[in-house]
């Protein structure tokens, strides 16, 4: 696990946890998703109530892939901003997805870049790289793109 401030962690799936000392984000479909939602089909239909995200006491989980292309929706990285918000008043967040480099990392680096000011806002690529000064960060094309291109609007 990567300590981004004494409340903001992120980290790989062997970081998951389930119990109550931390608030947990599992950034990731597989398994963390699909188990605490409850499906066994390829994919939920987007009008499932809980097809974006689902939260539960002191864990939410996201439904979010990784993939090569920017398949990534804006009412996730919401739910995640209000969640955080939330959480981090009464005990440390915790953000995991399957590897650590690519999901977490970016959702650790737009809460510490946006709400608490830790890296340069200006754009993602100056947030990027002071992050990837501190921290292991290996995004992937797809949620890099997504952030290029939504960068002034996520988290405003």
């Amino acid at each position: 696990m990567h300590k981004v401030t004494d409340n903001l962690w992120f980290g790989c799936g062997a970081a998951c946890r389930t119990d109550e000392a931390m608030a947990v984000v599992h950034a990731c479909k597989e398994p963390c998703h699909r188990r605490a939602v409850g499906y066994k089909e390829k994919s939920l239909p987007s009008n499932h109530a809980h097809y974006l995200s689902w939260e539960h006491g002191a864990h939410l989980y996201l439904n979010l892939i990784d993939p090569p292309i920017p398949l990534f929706k804006q009412e996730s990285l919401v739910v995640f901003f209000d969640f955080v918000d939330r959480m981090i008043r009464h005990r440390p967040v915790l953000i995991h997805c399957n590897k650590g480099e690519s999901r977490a990392p970016s959702l650790a680096l737009l809460y510490a870049t946006k709400r608490l000011g830790l890296f340069p806002c200006e754009n993602y690529d100056a947030a990027r790289t002071a992050f990837a000064e501190k921290f292991p960060y290996k995004p992937g094309g797809g949620i890099a793109k997504f952030l290029e291109e939504h960068w002034a609007e996520i988290g405003a």
